[in-house]
């Protein structure tokens, strides 16, 4: 039996196989809303176009790593133990910066309520359709594979700007469908490029404190989350997040905490192990 040949550029062709997959299911979710499916209908293909990236993985795997177990590198994703002050301090950091956003908002909104849920049901509804469709579906592509395919190569810090610029890009049909044109699409644009840069650092830098996925999928489950609740104009409030995040990552680029993120000990990691160059 021949065995398949390894790919050369694995990330590349992992960045491009999920566009590949991600644009055709999310014309169809655009679709489904268009012919007035049920809501219900509309979040599933929502979700699904979301995993795009979890699917292309799933294809090439056996091509980027020949002779491993899919299952056992998932599982390998999260065999090591949370940290507690990791959780704790990357939660904290968010929780701050929602906070900031709701003092923003009540200050200048003129809307009656700052939050855009009205009761503990839809808050919790929105909580896990939200964590379905963006966090468990993205991470393991994104961050377990991606990102450390790219310390390999590059410090951690340059790897997540290299990703961070390809994740973004890759939400760019997203950005079409928000009903902004001109100078508010451009804008929207820009803001939700700096947010997604400064998150994807913000992760790489706890990620490989703790290389544990869970922190990754916290970090971007309560990006989402906390965004969606807040009621408030969209170009608005990702500028509010694009400049909190962005203080948030050049703070942690200039602690360099334990020196994951660059310096003379760059932390490259193969196999879920530290090696310093």
């Amino acid at each position: 039996m021949n065995r398949e040949k390894k790919l050369n550029k694995p990330v590349a062709s992992f960045i491009l196989l999920t566009n590949i997959i991600f644009w055709p299911l999310f014309l169809l979710v655009g679709a489904i809303r268009m012919l007035g499916f049920p809501a219900w209908v509309f979040d599933i293909m929502l979700c699904i176009s979301a995993w795009s990236s979890t699917f292309a993985f799933g294809v090439l795997f056996k091509r980027i790593y020949p002779g491993q177990s899919f299952i056992q590198f998932v599982k390998d994703k999260f065999k090591n133990k949370l940290k507690f002050s990791v959780l704790f301090t990357v939660s904290m950091i968010q929780v701050f910066i929602f906070l900031l956003i709701l003092f923003f908002v009540s200050n200048n909104s003129e809307v009656d309520s700052i939050f855009t849920k009205s009761s503990w049901g839809m808050l919790i509804y929105f909580f896990f359709k939200n964590l379905l469709s963006g966090p468990l579906g993205e991470e393991l592509g994104w961050r377990g594979f991606a990102q450390i395919e790219l310390q390999k190569k590059y410090s951690p810090l340059k790897a997540a700007i290299i990703l961070g610029f390809w994740w973004g890009m890759w939400h760019l049909p997203i950005w079409f469908t928000t009903g902004y044109t001109g100078i508010d699409l451009i804008k929207y644009m820009l803001f939700f490029m700096i947010s997604i840069l400064s998150t994807t650092i913000i992760i790489a830098a706890f990620y490989n404190l703790n290389q544990n996925l869970i922190i990754s999928i916290v970090i971007h489950q309560s990006f989402n989350f906390f965004i969606g609740i807040i009621n408030e104009n969209l170009v608005d409030l990702i500028m509010y997040n694009a400049f909190l995040y962005l203080a948030a990552a050049v703070l942690l680029i200039v602690i360099n905490p334990k020196k994951v993120l660059y310096g003379k000990e760059d932390t490259n990691i193969n196999n879920g192990k530290h090696y310093m160059s």
